[in-house]
């Protein structure tokens, strides 16, 4: 039985969720009324949200969010969009296509979702609805395709579930990859059945390489002119399974490598361009941190009162079959999703369920890989899905069109591999386990 504090701050952390207040600032009011309550000391929520922030993977989210805000402004997003243009365009439905390879690209600098949307919307949908593409499905794909961020490490989800479980940032960078991969996968060949769906007669046609020689020789140039932009991801990944630096210093060798290549190779951006990307890092970066400290705040305050065990029991004698569990916690974060962004789901939740997997016997880095992809569809999820608000907003289509149109994608590809992911432990295991050893990943 929960004690009058733990009732107090619940029932007022769901009351600011239905009033609609800022969820940052709702973690630690919430957590201050069930301590006024209790009569315990508010020093609590001081040292709690301090030490929630003092950690190296925090400054590494830091440089990688700054990264991905470099991206659109420094023109690695152009070169990138024309070298999958060059790959795919002949293929049916490869013009659409672009934006799903587009987005694998984009997902191994920016990780996160919204970086590639805001990069590519304005680059590939008034483009493809010249050549006969509705600009609606375009938007769509894009969208659905953009939490391929959350997958293809770098990944700013990831690293927020380890600095929360206690787990290798490494080891979780690779463990979304085959998820990451299958997604990617599996929106093409949905993509080349629907496409048909979403065309129109169009008298502007695209300009496509006539004969195989002159397509291998634009894949070339194009491949060559994006060589400084994918470098990116490659120093990024080299470096940290190379042992040569940590994921933080990583970070910080991506934002200055977007920045050489931004000044020195493509000399595209400027002082404006850079005070624009600083400003739009700092937003996400203070957003960022403040739900990650409150939330820190909260949850640890619901752990210190045994909710946490609670949640556990409760759970085990409600469900002794693992798959059953696993399912309902997959339940559980689809519904989040729908209300909730990705951050402050995994902040709320990763605490209280550990005791639960740990019981269980899940491992702990499949368990991540299973929650950012379920995270990562509550970007596609309405009412409230990030995705659908920017993307709708970028493309200048109605909210209720984009998300039909992205039905398609999340029951017939993104749900099925939630699935996979859940209840195949070697698809988010064995890449990390085989590259970094047993004792990092431990049993599965």
């Amino acid at each position: 039985m929960f004690d009058l504090g733990t009732v107090t701050t619940l029932i007022s952390f769901v009351a600011g969720l239905v009033l609609g207040l800022p969820i940052g600032w709702l973690f630690i009011g919430s957590t201050a009324l069930g301590l006024l309550v209790m009569g315990m000391p508010a020093t609590f929520i001081a040292n709690t949200f301090f030490h929630s922030l003092d950690s190296t993977t925090v400054m590494a989210i830091a440089f990688f969010v700054f990264s991905g805000s470099l991206i659109a402004e420094a023109g690695l997003a152009d070169r990138i969009v024309n070298f999958s243009y060059s790959l795919v365009g002949r293929l049916k439905g490869g013009l659409t296509a672009v934006g799903i390879i587009a987005t694998l690209f984009l997902g191994a600098l920016t990780g996160s979702s919204v970086p590639c949307i805001a990069a590519l919307i304005p680059l590939l949908v008034p483009r493809l609805e010249k050549f006969g593409y509705q600009r609606v499905y375009t938007t769509a794909l894009l969208c659905s395709s953009s939490y391929l961020g959350y997958l293809i490490p770098p990944s700013v989800p990831a690293m927020i579930y380890c600095l929360l479980a206690g787990q290798s940032v490494a080891a979780l960078f690779l463990a979304t990859v085959f998820p990451g991969l299958i997604l990617a996968l599996g929106y093409g060949l949905l993509n080349y059945l629907r496409v048909d769906r979403y065309t129109f007669e169009s008298s502007e046609k695209p300009v496509l390489p006539a004969t195989l020689k002159a397509s291998v020789k634009d894949i070339l140039h194009t491949g060559r002119l994006a060589i400084p932009a994918l470098g990116c991801p490659v120093l990024i990944l080299v470096g940290i399974y190379g042992g040569i630096f940590t994921p933080n210093e990583a970070g910080g060798m991506a934002a200055v490598y977007c920045l050489l290549i931004g000044w020195f190779v493509y000399r595209e951006l400027t002082n404006v361009k850079l005070v624009k990307a600083l400003s739009s890092s700092l937003g996400t970066l203070g957003m960022t941190t403040l739900l990650l400290a409150g939330g820190t705040v909260l949850t640890r305050y619901l752990t210190r009162q045994g909710v946490a065990q609670d949640v556990a029991k409760f759970m085990l004698t409600l469900f002794e079959n693992k798959i059953l569990i696993l399912l309902m916690l997959n339940i559980f974060l689809l519904f989040l999703g729908m209300f909730l962004d990705g951050i402050p789901i995994l902040i709320l939740v990763v605490p209280l369920v550990l005791p639960l997997m740990q019981e269980l016997g899940v491992n702990l880095v499949h368990l991540g890989s299973m929650m950012v992809v379920n995270v990562g569809i509550g970007v596609m999820t309405p009412p409230f899905a990030m995705s659908i608000f920017v993307g709708s907003r970028l493309a200048d289509v109605s909210p209720a069109e984009l998300t039909k149109a992205m039905m398609p994608f999340l029951f017939y590809v993104s749900i099925p591999v939630l699935l996979l992911t859940t209840y195949i432990p070697a698809l988010s295991c064995w890449l990390p386990q085989l590259l970094l050893g047993a004792n990092v990943v431990g049993p599965w």
